[in-house]
């Protein structure tokens, strides 16, 4: 890894973890820099913000939620199968190992858990790539994961990429088929399209979207009003919102965002996981890192670590954004309000 783009302010120890490096005490070292495209974004982030590295040595990071009543953010090593904790108090450590496969080996390079969010309950609501499930698990007192649902009508999903839940007690989530093997050409592949599912609080699953090639993140208007869907498709890169309707389904879609003519910074960069803010500004991984787009849908500045940025999710009093960026944990403060999961 060459480092001379990074730049290091002090890190005045380090704790080593399964080859994880840790920075015990601030101040960080920091990476990347906020390109401001449009003056909007400096009221977003400030002009002396910068990106720090609060955990590194990772494989694939995905899935950053914040558990708000504890105060720690828990993010995905798909490789590794393992759920990590992170703490401003204590650092990084590890919370749940072998999560997101349980069957015979080998599977595909990414058979770990992914997408993650935390329900109304307190309990932590997980998207199982290999055991392709959504599956929930208590974050208070004893108690191990127990399946939501793994099919719709029968059907097997694919692999569950991203869930969000909303305040009319419904869970909403992606199925893209990146966890199986061969993905859309892998024989276990029994659903017939890619689509987003509500899962009801009775129980009930219902597909909502079917005509999205490679639906992805998932994030939800502060009002609960607008689901926006990012589609992970580099041939047609999208940001959809859908306007939610009373009985938990949604209407007609129309695109928010479209990434069609953004340059092309790195490999395998595609819109992935997304978040909103208070004020109904969408931060979404994309080409060039972590785009910042204005409620009117336009590009106003990008978070750029120099590497693949998978997904983010607010912390600490909301104003904090955490980042899964390939080998990289990061965090930028931020003067934007974000939306924490399990908020009323």
């Amino acid at each position: 890894m060459n480092y001379s783009k990074y730049t290091t302010i002090i890190v005045v120890s380090q704790l080593f973890i399964g080859g994880l490096a840790v920075a015990q005490n601030q101040p960080y070292a920091t990476i990347g820099q906020v390109v401001r495209i449009d003056p909007q974004v400096n009221q977003l982030i400030p002009s002396d913000a910068k990106i720090e590295i609060i955990a590194s040595g990772f494989g694939h990071l995905e899935g950053p939620v914040w558990v708000r009543d504890s105060s720690y953010l828990l993010v995905n090593e798909t490789k590794a199968q393992t759920t990590y904790k992170w703490s401003p108090k204590t650092g990084l450590s590890k919370f749940v190992e072998h999560n997101g496969y349980t069957g015979r080996l080998p599977y595909s390079e990414e058979p770990g858990s992914n997408g993650m969010t935390v329900d109304s309950k307190g309990q932590l609501i997980v998207c199982d790539h290999g055991d392709r499930r959504i599956a929930a698990m208590p974050l208070r007192g004893k108690g191990g994961k127990r399946t939501l649902t793994d099919n719709a009508q029968g059907k097997r999903y694919s692999s569950p990429n991203d869930v969000v839940a909303h305040t009319n007690g419904s869970l909403y989530f992606s199925d893209p088929p990146y966890g199986l093997p061969q993905q859309d050409k892998d024989p276990r592949k029994e659903t017939t399209v890619n689509g987003v599912y509500r899962y009801a609080p009775n129980g009930t699953v219902t597909l909502l979207i079917k005509d999205l090639a490679l639906p992805n993140g998932l994030a939800f208007s502060a009002d609960g009003k607008t689901l926006f869907v990012s589609q992970s498709d580099s041939t047609k890169p999208l940001i959809m919102a859908y306007p939610v309707v009373a009985d938990g389904s949604v209407g007609k879609g129309r695109v928010f965002y479209d990434g069609s003519s953004l340059p092309k910074f790195r490999p395998k960069e595609v819109f992935d996981g997304l978040k909103t803010d208070r004020d109904g500004n969408l931060w979404t991984s994309g080409p060039g890192g972590l785009l910042i787009i204005s409620p009117a849908g336009k590009l106003i500045g990008r978070i750029d670590t120099g590497e693949v940025i998978s997904n983010c999710a607010w912390g600490d009093d909301g104003s904090t954004l955490y980042l899964a960026s390939s080998m990289f944990l990061c965090r930028i403060k931020t003067n934007a309000k974000g939306i924490l999961p399990g908020s009323k």
